[in-house]
């Protein structure tokens, strides 16, 4: 059943190809930030092994709430790996070494370009598309990965 919300189809349909696209970004940092969490390496392993874990965390509950937001606008999420990669911005490239500052950096990119894309969107999807409510939802999004990037970099700060 297609969603009645005072939006057209058309614009429907272009909030959620950003969201999908979205959806496949985060995704990706997801498996990123699983795969430092498993493969850090170092003195400060235990420390940045929980810490991983705690944002690898944030980020599945992010997910959900990306793939929820696309079926209440009465479309369907991508859910398959290849769907994300074909829908990502992100890359699969890891670094070399698997120590923290490492990981960090590589990690610290994804989120500040995640944060660019929500950026760019955030009154597209107002005021192009008439969709305040993914506009606003798109902005707490934001304001996540912001504070996401901040621990980020306060560990790379750290490690100088």
């Amino acid at each position: 059943m297609n969603a009645s919300i005072g939006i057209t189809p058309a614009n429907l349909q272009a909030v959620s190809v950003e969201l999908s696209k979205l959806l496949a970004d985060e995704f990706l940092l997801y498996t990123k930030t699983r795969n430092a969490h498993w493969n850090v390496e170092g003195a400060d392993f235990h420390s940045m092994h929980i810490f991983f874990e705690q944002q690898y965390e944030q980020l599945d509950e992010v997910m959900d709430s990306v793939a929820e937001r696309i079926r209440q606008l009465g479309h369907y999420a991508p859910a398959t790996l290849q769907s994300f990669l074909s829908l990502t911005h992100l890359t699969e490239k890891l670094g070399e070494r698997n120590d923290s500052p490492g990981f960090i950096k590589e990690l610290l990119t994804d989120h500040e370009n995640i944060i660019i894309f929500l950026r760019e969107n955030i009154n597209r999807f107002a005021n192009e598309y008439g969709d305040a409510g993914t506009s606003d939802y798109i902005t707490g999004l934001m304001e996540g990965h912001e504070k996401m990037a901040w621990f980020l970099r306060a560990h790379l700060n750290k490690a100088k």
